[in-house]
């Protein structure tokens, strides 16, 4: 059995810990919402950089991945895991939930909110190759695109980019110009960030769009939809602690399956702060 992190009672909120993954560090973007949703809670983040990006492999790797990291959670006893990764809750999602009984919260495109707001007709989704492909996706434009045109945009470069830490130049620039050009073409006035890397590259795409274009990232629903999966399942007290005392504030942990010494640069440049960052031991 890992070992559970030791945190002081009047620092946590309950229930935690919260297990939160992706295959690399854009998942830190929905970490960043679970952090204001919850700010005391103990937040344990798994980066597999060394099997990045996900978007590129065979399904069947991508749900051997998942379900390994939801043991190294599961040894960690978390009340939840968040599926920070859209591709992995496009491929794995069944798989995992099958074998993990506690919530497991997972982040989608957001086609539905987009659907509703385009002036236009037509949106937008900048995405993984194996998230455009994926069933799931297939299923959100079929209930939502009815009367809007939802352009699936596959976006191979973006998630090395983020891994490298490369979040502009001009290099980056042409890559994010050559998939965002030709859904502007097409009329798009709305973009769905479609996968949780490309928060770090949306300054570079709203210069490409435009001021009249909105970029929609679905993270902060994902934090709200943690918080009621937590409440609804906790008890009176536990539900009177969930936002901390006044004035704590919660801790976190990171693990990568990437090369330490580039995660220990680049975790905290994302993350905004120091972070202690270990070797991913699955």
């Amino acid at each position: 059995m890992a070992r559970r992190l030791s945190v002081p009672p009047e620092r946590r909120s309950i229930p935690i810990p919260i297990g939160v993954f992706d295959s690399g560090v854009g998942g830190l973007s929905v970490l960043r919402e679970v952090r204001r949703a919850l700010p005391a809670a103990e937040l344990l983040y798994v980066a597999d950089s060394g099997h990045a990006p996900y978007g590129e492999r065979d399904p069947a790797f991508i749900t051997d991945r998942v379900l390994a990291i939801a043991e190294f959670f599961r040894a960690h006893d978390v009340a939840a895991i968040v599926v920070a990764c859209n591709t992995a809750s496009a491929v794995a999602l069944p798989a995992l939930r099958a074998q993990f009984t506690r919530p497991v919260v997972a982040i989608e495109p957001a086609i539905k909110p987009a659907a509703q707001r385009p002036r236009s007709g037509v949106v937008g989704v900048l995405a993984t190759s194996r998230t455009v492909a994926s069933a799931g996706v297939a299923r959100l434009v079929e209930a939502h695109g009815h009367g809007v045109r939802v352009l699936l945009q596959a976006c191979p470069g973006l998630v090395e980019l983020v891994e490298s830490g490369e979040l502009s130049g001009a290099r980056a620039e042409a890559l994010v110009e050559s998939f965002v050009r030709p859904l502007l073409n097409e009329g798009a006035d709305t973009l769905v960030l479609g996968c949780t890397h490309y928060p770090f590259l949306r300054a570079l795409i709203e210069r490409v769009a435009g001021p009249n274009v909105e970029v929609i990232d679905p993270a902060p629903a994902v934090a709200r939809e943690l918080v009621r999966r937590l409440e609804a399942g906790a008890t009176p007290d536990a539900r009177e602690g969930s936002e901390g005392s006044e004035g704590s504030e919660g801790i976190e942990c990171f693990w990568t399956s990437g090369p330490l010494a580039h995660a220990r640069m680049l975790i905290p440049a994302l993350w905004g702060r120091a972070a202690q960052v270990l070797a991913l031991p699955c």
